[in-house]
């Protein structure tokens, strides 16, 4: 997904990284609770260039890619996300990793078994304050709260994305 990031979104990110103040810290090795697997994501493979942003539905492809929305919003089986047959579909179950009853909502632009019905203020709550249409509230891994600082057009744009994505059941 990050293979996506255009060369000056990373060097923004260097920036910033520099600019924090060194802390002294012992960090303990890391405990994954489910393999790690690298699948190709279509967008990021592609690529992303400055010029497409004057369009909102690429801008927005852009910022779901980096967020890493589909990583967990697509079909999946046996560990391997399918981003070509299931792109957006959910159903992954989080229960593996230690969050039982957690599994990704289909985010495609189906008007029943997605968000396809939903208005703008509706996949933007969600998105921003993890809580879904029904007003039942989220739960992890959606990470509601990283995406609250997003700007009304990074949302604009990210929902002019999704209601592109191809209906699916």
């Amino acid at each position: 997904f990050y293979k996506a990031l255009l060369p000056e979104d990373l060097d923004a990110i260097v920036a910033y990284l520099r600019s924090l103040k060194p802390v002294r810290n012992e960090v303990s090795d890391p405990v994954y609770k489910v393999p790690v697997h690298r699948d190709p994501y279509p967008d990021a493979e592609t690529g992303f260039s400055k010029a497409m942003f004057t369009d909102p539905v690429k801008r927005g492809a852009y910022l779901v890619t980096i967020g890493h929305c589909m990583e967990c919003h697509s079909a999946w089986s046996r560990g391997v996300s399918d981003f070509k047959t299931g792109l957006g579909r959910g159903g992954r179950d989080f229960a593996e990793a230690g969050l039982a009853g957690s599994k990704a909502s289909n985010i495609t632009s189906d008007r029943t078994a997605g968000i396809g019905a939903w208005s703008d203020q509706e996949i933007a709550r969600a998105i921003t304050h993890g809580v879904s249409r029904d007003g039942r509230m989220l739960k992890p891994p959606m990470a509601f709260s990283y995406y609250a600082g997003l700007k009304d057009s990074d949302i604009a744009d990210i929902i002019a994305y999704l209601r592109t994505v191809p209906p699916l059941q």
